[in-house]
């Protein structure tokens, strides 16, 4: 199956009765799966909000104010098509809600419970994300408390802890130092082994570290960086 389809789609700026303009015009582009232990697929996209509105329609966030898209398999012009998929898709952002009362562990369970996953699952898969990304001595510190790459990092395990069919990271390395980034994109690659992996950011060197292939969304195209 393939992941996206998308035929000429637009995000109006502010949704779909924005006045302010397009974060997102005429995007056309087809994402196949890619092979799993490749980390996926990494697209350079500016501006940010350009790429945040792109994890937005591919997170089923938000509507297409035109086009046609498809994400699982689901239209994504539909309302039940879009719930369909988020109940699918996991989404770590770099700038991210403050959560000032969690800490690291608090977090990714929080997460767990909005999955819906049930007790003795949610308990058991948000230990073995916080262990799988090397968060266990992280795991009781509060979140503002942590490192910016620690945290990072917690928001990636409660993006995955649900174990989701799509992990969608919208501009998590950037801005990092090229050590931490390169231990975040490790991360990614690690659960690339299990889940198809689209992440957008700035720079496709950083972008490199973590996914198998890097292009550039140009005009809603995407051509090879």
């Amino acid at each position: 199956m393939t992941p996206v389809l998308a035929a000429g789609v637009g995000v109006r700026r502010g949704g779909l009765l924005g006045l302010g303009g397009w974060d997102l015009r005429s995007a056309s582009f087809r994402l196949d799966a890619p092979v799993y232990g490749s980390a996926g697929l990494g697209i350079v996209i500016t501006p940010y909000r350009a790429a945040t509105a792109l994890i937005d329609l591919l997170a089923g966030l938000a509507r297409p104010a035109y086009g046609e898209l498809r994400v699982l398999g689901e239209d994504m012009t539909t309302a039940a098509g879009r719930a369909a998929v988020r109940a699918r898709v996991g989404v770590a952002r770099r700038i991210a809600r403050p959560q000032p009362g969690f800490r690291v562990r608090g977090l990714v369970e929080h997460a767990a419970r909005l999955a819906g996953l049930p007790g003795r699952d949610r308990d058991a898969l948000a230990a073995a994300i916080i262990d799988r990304l090397s968060l266990t001595p992280w795991a009781e510190v509060p979140l503002r408390s942590a490192p910016e790459a620690v945290s990072r990092r917690a928001r990636l395990a409660a993006a995955a802890v649900h174990q989701p069919d799509l992990l969608l990271i919208d501009g998590l390395l950037d801005e990092l130092s090229f050590g931490a980034a390169g231990v975040l994109a490790e991360a990614i690659r690690d659960l690339g082994r299990d889940t198809t992996v689209i992440a957008t950011g700035r720079d496709p060197v950083t972008l490199a570290l973590a996914c198998g292939e890097v292009l550039t969304m140009a005009d809603g195209i995407l051509v090879r960086t």
